[in-house]
């Protein structure tokens, strides 16, 4: 026991969609707790498994060997009634009966709302920044965004090279619902002609789909081989659309969806190493008496906001490297 500290137990969960870097987040949380004085549980499956009690006590054995792996060792789930006032009741008491009296969230920011609802329970709450889609608006790098971004990458640089040598026209979709950054970063590292974010996209799909055919025709006319338009989860209907430009070029054109495969793999060293400092600065923030905070990461330096405050903040993409992305696929 630490008697400095103001926590003396940490739950740890993560929730909502994976992401690489999870493990080594869970990991450090857990060393740097132990390094503390202070015990470690984990919780299994999420809000919903918190729910389930699926609490147990976390050894060091648990830790072992998972930096180096994607997904969650501590399996994730979404659980939509968690956002009602009763159940997160039950949780807190739940907690509270497994003498946890600081909670470690790993997940995105409907996992922020979760944390920020206990910490209204008088739990004692940090969370991590978890997604691959890099949609949080107070810090830099989420956790997962690196290793998605150079899994999607791999994939399209394979396809590209099929692509060159039939002389087609290749639609790769990537994931991001409503945000565009995988396929932003996607479509400059693979110099893509031209890259589709729904951050840009104004839902008139004709005309979307008339300036493309205008794009592929130019190229075309200039001699280009092979054209390649990176198209973000949120922008979609990446089949249809190849139909439709085929049929409208002759350029034949094929359409790839790389989907979960994107949330899975290795992490990169820099999801390793920037999950692993979140983690240690979180067992931190509570020791200190934090709570409703959220860590992120900006100007080189790892910070904490308040959750509400963190939540309130928009982010969108930076319209100078978008036009430099538009520039560089012409």
């Amino acid at each position: 026991m630490n008697k400095t500290s103001a926590v003396q137990t940490i739950g740890i969960l993560t929730s909502g969609g994976d992401a690489p870097g999870m493990n080594a987040a869970l990991r450090a949380v857990a060393r740097t707790a132990w390094a503390r004085g202070i015990d470690v549980k984990g919780i299994y499956r999420g809000y919903s498994g918190l729910l389930n009690d699926e609490i147990f006590d976390m050894e060091k054995e648990f830790t072992c060997d998972i930096i180096s792996r994607g997904g969650t060792a501590l399996f994730t789930a979404r659980c939509e009634e968690f956002k009602q006032l009763e159940y997160q009741e039950k949780a807190a008491e739940i907690l509270r009966s497994h003498n946890i009296d600081g909670l470690v969230v790993i997940g995105g920011d409907g996992s922020f709302r979760g944390a920020q609802k206990l910490s209204a329970q008088g739990i004692n709450t940090v969370a991590l920044p978890g997604t691959i889609d890099l949609d949080i608006a107070c810090t830099e790098y989420t956790i997962g965004f690196d290793t998605a971004v150079n899994t999607a990458m791999q994939a399209i640089d394979k396809i590209r090279d099929s692509s060159t040598s039939h002389e087609r026209c290749s639609i790769i979709e990537v994931m991001g619902r409503n945000a565009g950054y995988i396929a932003l970063w996607c479509g400059i590292a693979s110099g893509a002609e031209d890259i589709l974010i729904p951050e840009r996209f104004d839902g008139n799909r004709p005309k979307l789909e008339n300036e493309l055919i205008e794009s592929i025709l130019e190229k075309k006319a200039l001699g280009k081989k092979h054209h390649l338009i990176i198209n973000a989860e949120g922008v979609g209907h990446s089949y249809g659309m190849a139909k439709r430009i085929e049929q409208a070029t002759g350029v034949e054109t094929r359409a790839s969806i790389l989907g979960h495969m994107q949330r899975g793999g290795n992490p990169t060293a820099k999801d390793r190493v920037y999950a692993s400092y979140m983690g240690a600065l979180a067992v931190d923030l509570l020791c200190s008496g934090a709570t409703n905070r959220v860590v992120g990461y900006r100007n080189g330096q790892y910070i904490d906001y308040d959750i509400e405050d963190a939540l309130g903040m928009a982010k969108d993409v930076d319209q100078y490297e978008f036009e430099i992305a538009q520039i560089l696929g012409r």
